[in-house]
């Protein structure tokens, strides 16, 4: 069989050392600390979505808009306008709902 190279499973052709940990400590740290993160993140993500539920349609499009809307092109300004509202307020709207987010997971 050809040898694609670094891209063959089969051996090590680089010659370098295997990306695999050799230590049982650092694989146990490693889940560990990839499980951590893994529940963080999912307790952020349960944090926004119980805000979300909870907030009124214009911050929902706020949200929808600035956070949610990939590739990100509008601005704070273009935000606002869409909204009706000056970039004071949709920054005040933001900062509401961060703090609620906050809140949620008991960092306030």
């Amino acid at each position: 069989m050809a040898s694609y190279g670094k891209w063959n499973d089969d051996e090590n052709v680089e010659g370098g050392r295997s990306s695999l940990l050799s230590s049982p400590t650092e694989q146990i740290g490693v889940r560990l600390a990839t499980h951590k993160k893994l529940n963080n993140l999912e307790e952020i993500a349960e944090a926004i979505e119980k805000v979300y539920n909870v907030v009124n349609d214009d911050y929902k499009k706020l949200i929808r808009l600035k956070y949610w809307t990939k590739p990100q092109t509008k601005t704070w300004e273009g935000i606002a306008a869409e909204l009706h509202i000056s970039r004071r307020k949709a920054f005040n709207w933001r900062d509401q709902i961060v703090q609620a987010v906050a809140e949620v997971l008991g960092w306030r």
